[in-house]
């Protein structure tokens, strides 16, 4: 209100001034014996005074970062008032963001990680310092410049223009060097990204001496095993074994088979951590995999469970069939171990627009769901007494995770506890080798089967 109001009497004074002038020239013309040219005369006066005005007002707006303001009265300085006020609120948040811009920079100097932001076009907008160390940029001459191309790497530029950036992505910026970088999208505003970068040289070599480790170890203990394993055996199977020995040979025997199955298992994980390249193998025949799995489990439970075969759809998967059947056979163990007597396990097969899904289905007692995150780890367990009263190794799930990996799949895994687990396998639809339709009872197996 208090700007309205001496808004109004400034145009007020000008209007006032104006009258003024105009009467003033009215006055004296009729003293003359003019009074129009004296009006004319007094209006060119003030014209000119306003063009006087605003050529200051125009000259100040100029260099007004070098010149102080104009002083001048009624409505002229009104408006000079107002420019300047705004012109200092402007440099206020100019300095502002100034001061808050250098202390970004100067913040993001100290980060131990490359950051590089990029635009819609995956082009380089800003990155500090360490990014420009790790990845050879150089500042101004790099900016606008898409960085696929300024690093070369097939790699990356899949994975800017896949656009997934939930995981990370490890690779080799130079052939033949042990120099691994690790690269983190993180999208925001209007398709734009942050991108993180990290020196993982030191974890990648620690990876590497890891698993040389397990595979190297397990290598040498798998022969002195199998030599303990066939004496016990040979003794278990002695009859002349006294009584009391019995039961802890047999004892033995059994712990020296799941030390078997563990060392098995730990050989062929570190089989499949060597490698990340895509698997490209045969057709495989899904149906007659699962009547195989199906089959497999009903000779070794017997009628424990309920087993149960859906097949939806006749599509084969196009795969390496020993590593596929290792992952689903882990699933289909898990399930008979976890399942009690009388319960179901159902094995399915279907393909959708996103691809192909083999899922396996229990009645067990669920997992909280807490644990889901971490089921695929290593050795982990919900719980640890019964897996191992089970004879599970805990490397089932690792397995499974890194054979889908290599066939570009994942793993999904859904349960409740009391509700029974579901874990369902996801395979590309670059996967999947099409088949016609057949009616039923021509295609060689029934769409559900029950053993």
């Amino acid at each position: 209100m208090i700007f309205l109001d001496s808004g109004f009497r400034a145009w007020g004074y000008a209007l006032g001034r104006v009258i003024g002038v105009a009467a003033l020239g009215l006055v004296v013309g009729w003293a003359i014996g003019h009074p129009w040219w004296g009006l004319t005369g007094a209006l060119a006066l003030a014209a000119l005074l306003q063009w006087h005005h605003l050529h200051r007002l125009e000259d100040w707006l100029r260099n007004r970062n070098r010149k102080t303001p104009p002083d001048a009265g009624g409505l002229w300085g009104e408006v000079i008032s107002q420019v300047a006020r705004l012109h200092r609120r402007k440099q206020f948040h100019k300095q502002r963001m100034l001061a808050l811009f250098r202390e970004l920079r100067r913040s993001s100097a100290t980060m131990p990680d490359g950051v590089v932001v990029l635009n819609v076009a995956h082009e380089i907008l800003w990155f500090n310092r360490k990014a420009g160390e790790l990845l050879g940029l150089r500042r101004k001459t790099d900016f606008g410049i898409p960085l696929a191309s300024l690093l070369r790497l097939p790699e990356f530029a899949r994975y800017l223009a896949r656009g997934e950036f939930s995981s990370a992505l490890r690779l080799q910026p130079r052939i033949g060097e042990a120099f691994w970088l690790e690269f983190q999208g993180m999208p925001y505003g209007e398709g734009q990204l942050v991108l993180l970068v990290r020196d993982v040289t030191r974890q990648a070599q620690l990876e590497t001496m890891r698993k040389d480790f397990v595979a190297n170890a397990s290598h040498e203990l798998r022969s002195p095993l199998t030599v303990i394993a066939g004496y016990l055996e040979t003794l278990s199977g002695e009859p002349d074994l006294p009584a009391d020995l019995r039961p802890p040979v047999l004892e033995m025997r059994r712990q020296s088979e799941r030390m078997t199955a563990i060392i098995t298992d730990l050989l062929e994980l570190s089989r499949l951590e060597a490698s990340d390249e895509q698997v490209a193998g045969a057709e495989i025949d899904v149906t007659a995999l699962l009547a195989l799995l199906a089959r497999d489990l009903k000779t070794r439970d017997g009628k424990r469970h309920e087993v149960e075969v859906r097949v939806e759809s006749g599509d084969r998967l196009r795969g390496d069939e020993g590593l596929l059947h290792s992952a689903f056979w882990n699933l289909v163990d898990n399930a008979s171990k976890y399942t009690p007597a009388g319960g179901r396990i159902t094995l399915r097969w279907w393909v959708d627009e996103d691809g192909g899904h083999l899922s396996v289905a229990d009645t067990g007692p669920g997992i909280p769901a807490e644990h889901l995150p971490r089921l695929t780890e290593r050795f982990y367990r919900v719980d640890a007494g019964r897996a191992r009263d089970a004879g599970g190794s805990g490397l089932g799930l690792a397995i499974v995770r890194h054979v889908l990996q290599r066939h570009g799949g994942e793993l999904s895994i859904r349960s409740e506890e009391g509700q029974g687990s579901v874990f369902t396998c996801h395979l590309p639809a670059s996967r999947l080798v099409r088949q016609a339709v057949a009616l039923p009872g021509e295609s060689g197996y029934a769409p559900t089967d029950r053993a």
